[in-house]
């Protein structure tokens, strides 16, 4: 039913700074025992395990090494899978005593979650950002702590490749109609694709389409912009110059990347993609150039949303659970996975780094995290605050994928997508 989009991936061993502690300092160093801190912790996470297992096991092995009456069971679950998952987990009772989902479906889960008030002190949770741990309070209840965000999009850009169509590197596009100038003028130098750049509804979001009425309860982009839009969209795809596959679902595995040289740019890209093309096409990653996303007629830097973790209400090892999630949510477990891959941090501490605070490097990852730095600052948090954003963000979607494939026309698509919203917002969170 949903998909996450964000998805941090590493290879790099971590190293495990200071002694593991209950504290969401990390600081400390006694050994917990005792009722407190026991029981068996099952733990869910999203899409880490494939390339980051034998890191965080070393964080796991450090922390059962310290808390010897508690034991960690590290669950991680495929992204696409984590709603339908974590909503089956709840209905049955059997729950996880921790678990990473997003912001953008805490109102599925808001009355799952035990409240964190009870297992967190005002101190433990001034240590992350106040503009992330506010919105984690539903109906006067902490439903979550704020574990890391892709901050805004980034841009990535094959300087070789778009060599060929005159392309810049000290001047990348900042708008959406510059990127599909770029993408017209590298298909027509080359007849390759150029971009999987797509008009999803993050895209129409961004261009200062407003997708919800201002009391939630009815869509509102069936405008007469967001047409436009899409039709514009409409001729790059037929023409080819934006990717046949960027219609794909899974948008983080589709066939025309960067990697395998079948597209030149992605001008808003989940941050931690970048890791990706360093890991599976080092030459690739030498040409990239990294810019701040593009942006729509707003002009806006658009955060999708975060990686939150909370405690289900059912679970039986609450005490147990707090411990580790402070100690997993950590200022330096948080600068640790910074160093890796180009996200941002909800720990106050972490942010305080020469890591953030004094960027010099000139490699693509540098670039990526001085730019996810500076836009994070102007960004807009993309959340609808629906309750369901992400169903309702599959449904627009589907309906652009339908037009792009021919199967409807635009205003048919919106149309069939404006219902498909009302239809499920009328049903309520």
């Amino acid at each position: 039913m949903a998909r996450l989009r964000l998805a941090l991936v590493a290879t790099l061993v971590l190293a495990l700074a200071g002694c593991v502690s209950g504290s969401p300092a990390g600081g400390g160093d006694q050994k917990q025992s005792g009722d407190a801190y026991s029981g068996d912790v099952e733990w869910w996470t999203i899409n880490l395990q494939k390339n980051y297992g034998p890191d965080i096991q070393k964080w796991i092995d450090a922390y059962q090494k310290d808390h010897p009456d508690v034991h960690i069971k590290w669950v991680d679950v495929p992204g696409q899978d984590i709603t339908t998952k974590l909503l089956a987990a709840l209905a049955s009772g059997k729950v996880p005593d921790v678990v990473n989902f997003t912001s953008a479906t805490t109102g599925l889960f808001a009355s799952s979650m035990a409240d964190l008030s009870s297992l967190f002190s005002k101190e433990d949770v001034a240590a992350y950002l106040p503009n992330l741990t506010e919105p984690l309070v539903v109906d006067g209840k902490r439903i979550a702590i704020p574990w890391y965000n892709g901050g805004t999009s980034l841009a990535f850009y094959n300087k070789d490749l778009l060599a060929k169509a005159g392309f810049d590197p000290a001047k990348p596009p900042t708008t959406y109609d510059e990127a599909l100038t770029l993408a017209t003028k590298y298909h027509d130098a080359t007849g390759k694709s150029a971009t999987n750049f797509m008009a999803y509804s993050s895209v129409v979001q961004a261009d200062g389409v407003k997708l919800l009425s201002e009391d939630g309860k009815k869509a509102a982009f069936n405008t007469p912009g967001t047409l436009a839009l899409l039709e514009k969209f409409k001729k790059l795809f037929d023409s080819g110059a934006i990717a046949p596959g960027s219609l794909g679902e899974n948008q983080r595995d589709l066939p025309q990347s960067l990697e395998n040289k079948l597209i030149a740019f992605n001008p808003a890209a989940v941050s931690s993609s970048l890791l990706n093309v360093q890991k599976n096409a080092p030459a690739v990653y030498s040409s990239i150039v990294v810019g701040p996303p593009v942006t729509g007629a707003d002009g806006k830097f658009y955060m999708p949303g975060q990686q939150v973790m909370g405690i289900p209400a059912k679970s039986s090892h609450q005490a147990a659970a707090a411990a580790w999630l402070k100690y997993v949510a950590a200022p330096e477990q948080q600068l640790a996975l910074c160093k890796l891959v180009p996200i941002y941090p909800s720990s106050v501490k972490a942010l305080e780094d020469p890591f953030f605070t004094d960027i010099t490097g000139t490699s693509p990852a540098d670039q990526a995290r001085k730019i996810l730095i500076d836009t994070f600052k102007q960004s807009v948090d993309a959340s609808m605050g629906s309750g369901n954003d992400e169903q309702l963000r599959q449904l627009f979607d589907d309906q652009v994928r339908a037009y792009m494939s021919g199967t409807k026309t635009a205003q048919q698509a919106l149309d069939a997508a404006e219902k498909a919203w009302n239809d499920t917002l009328a049903k309520g969170k």
